[in-house]
C-alpha cells in the first residue's frame, strides 16, 4: 500500500495538504497545485501499481477514458499520473477541482433522508450512470463517500478509475456495496453499478446497508439465498426499484436507463400528488369564505340591524373583479375523474400528452407515429379479449419498453416519459373496470 503524508508533492508539482476523505480504493486530499497556483483534490489510490505493470497500463487507459467523459454531475479530470511515494511504491493519482460540499456519507450519518431527497440525489446519479454505461464505462466503486453534495446538487467522483465494460475483474471497489458476481471473477458489466446503486439508495432511506458484511472475507463467506430486503415506509415503486437493484443475478437488475425512469416517475407523482393537496386546500379555503360571505350578506352586519328604520339602507357596490385563469386544480377536474374513465378516452390523454408542446414537443416525429401505432394496438387487443386481472398489466409492458428504450436512446425527454407512464396507469385501471 502507498502511503502519503501532508506535505508530500506529487509529480513535482501537487503540493497534498490534508486528507479530505477515504474510500475502499483510494484517498481524496485536499492540495495545491503549485503551477497553476490553484486548490484542488487529488485522489490517490491506495493500492501500490509498483509489482503490476499491466495494472499501471490497465488504470492509464481508463483514466483517458473517464477524461474524455463529460457530465455535469461527474467531476471533471484536471490531470492523471503516477509517482513514486515515499515507501517507495508506485502510487496513480487523478487530479479534480476541489468543490465545497459534504460528502453524502456524512449527510446519512445524522439519520436517513426523506425519501424524496434520497430519490432526488439517487435520480442525478442515475443519469451520470446512464451516461457513462452508454460509453461503455462501468464506475466500479458508486459509494457515499464517492457522492459530493454541493449547492449545484450531487456529484459523483470516481469515473477517474472507471473501467471498460468487459474488462477482467478486479479487487477494487468497497466490500458493502459489491454485487455478488464480482466474487466469482465476472467480467467488469454496468450490472455492478447498478448493484452497488441498490445499496446507496437503501443505505440513504435507511440510514443502514442491506446487509451487515463490511469486509472482502465476511462478503465471501455470506451466502444469501432470501429475496434483497425491502425498504419500509416509502413509495411501493422506490421499495421496488430498490429491491430489484439489488437482485442476486446481474440479468434480474434494472438498467440505469430504467432507474432513471422509475425514479422520475415516483417523484413526478409526489409533485402532482402535492399539487392536488395544495390546491384543494385551497378550494375549500375559498368555500368556506363564500360560505361566510353569504352568511353576512342574508343575516344582515350588526350594524345593518341597529340602524334608524326610518333611514333607508345603502345597496353595497359590488365589486368588479376581473376573470381569472382556471386554477391548476381547475383543470385537474375538467378531465374525466378516473374512475369514470373509458379505455378509450384515456388513450386519448395519452395521444393528447405525446403530442403536446410540453412535455412531449422535442421528442421526434416517427417516435410519436411508433407509439401511436403502438397504443392503437394494446387498445384494440384489449377491447376484442377479455382478460384477467394481470392481462392489462402484460399488454401495456411493450408500450412501457419503448418508453424506456427510447429515454435510453436519447430520443424521449423524463419529463415527457413521467407523463405518459401515468397516462399508462390510467390505461391500465381503465382495462380493469371494463
Amino acid at each position: 500500500m502507498s502511503r502519503l503524508n501532508p506535505g508530500d508533492v506529487l509529480a513535482r508539482r501537487y503540493l497534498l495538504l490534508d486528507p479530505l476523505a477515504r474510500g475502499g480504493m483510494s484517498v481524496i486530499w485536499r492540495a495545491f497545485d503549485q503551477s497553476l497556483h490553484r486548490m484542488i483534490a487529488v485522489k490517490v489510490l491506495t493500492a501500490s501499481l509498483h509489482t503490476d505493470p499491466g495494472e499501471r497500463v490497465s488504470v492509464r487507459s481508463e483514466a483517458r477514458a473517464a477524461a474524455r467523459f463529460i457530465h455535469p454531475d461527474s467531476i471533471e479530470i484536471y490531470d492523471y499520473g503516477e509517482t513514486v511515494t515515499t515507501s517507495g511504491g508506485v502510487a496513480a493519482y487523478v487530479v479534480m477541482p476541489l468543490l465545497d460540499g459534504t460528502p453524502l456519507a456524512e449527510r446519512i450519518e445524522q439519520g436517513p433522508l426523506p425519501w424524496q431527497e434520497a430519490a432526488s440525489i439517487a435520480l442525478r446519479l442515475a443519469r451520470v450512470l446512464m451516461a457513462g454505461h452508454a460509453r461503455g464505462l462501468v464506475h466500479r466503486d458508486v459509494t457515499a463517500e464517492n457522492v459530493l453534495l454541493t449547492t449545484s446538487g450531487p456529484k459523483l467522483l470516481d469515473f477517474g478509475i472507471a473501467a471498460w465494460a468487459g474488462d477482467p475483474e478486479d479487487d477494487r471497489g468497497t466490500p458493502p456495496y459489491v454485487a455478488p458476481e464480482r466474487l466469482l471473477g465476472a467480467p467488469t458489466h454496468p450490472a455492478v453499478d447498478v448493484y452497488a446503486f441498490g445499496v446507496l439508495l437503501h443505505l440513504m432511506l435507511t440510514g443502514r446497508t442491506p446487509y451487515p458484511e463490511t469486509t472482502w472475507e465476511e462478503i465471501e463467506a455470506a451466502r444469501r439465498t432470501e429475496p434483497p430486503p425491502r425498504v419500509p415506509g416509502v413509495p411501493n415503486a422506490v421499495a421496488t426499484l430498490c429491491q430489484r437493484c439489488l437482485a442476486h443475478r446481474p440479468e434480474d437488475r434494472p438498467a440505469a436507463a430504467e432507474i432513471v425512469s422509475a425514479l422520475t416517475s415516483a417523484l413526478g407523482t409526489a409533485t402532482l400528488g402535492r399539487h392536488v393537496r395544495r390546491g384543494l386546500t385551497v378550494a375549500g379555503s375559498a368555500v368556506l369564505a363564500l360560505s361566510a360571505l353569504l352568511w353576512f350578506q342574508q343575516s344582515g352586519t350588526p350594524q345593518e340591524t341597529m340602524r334608524d328604520p326610518g333611514v333607508a339602507p345603502v345597496a353595497p357596490v359590488a365589486p368588479v373583479v376581473p376573470p381569472s385563469p382556471p386554477s391548476p386544480t381547475a383543470r385537474l377536474v375538467e378531465r374525466s375523474p378516473a374512475s369514470a374513465r373509458t379505455v378509450e378516452q384515456a388513450a386519448a390523454e395519452f395521444t393528447t400528452t405525446l403530442e403536446a408542446r410540453t412535455p412531449c414537443g422535442a421528442t421526434d416525429d416517427d417516435v410519436v407515429l411508433d407509439l401511436k401505432q403502438v397504443l392503437a394496438g394494446l387498445v384494440s387487443t384489449g377491447q376484442a379479449q377479455a382478460h384477467g386481472p394481470s392481462e392489462e398489466v402484460s399488454r401495456t409492458r411493450d408500450l412501457r419498453q419503448k418508453l424506456s428504450d427510447r429515454l435510453r436512446e436519447g430520443r424521449l425527454r423524463p419529463a415527457c416519459l413521467s407523463e405518459l407512464q401515468a397516462r399508462l396507469d390510467d390505461i391500465e385501471a381503465a382495462m380493469r373496470r371494463d
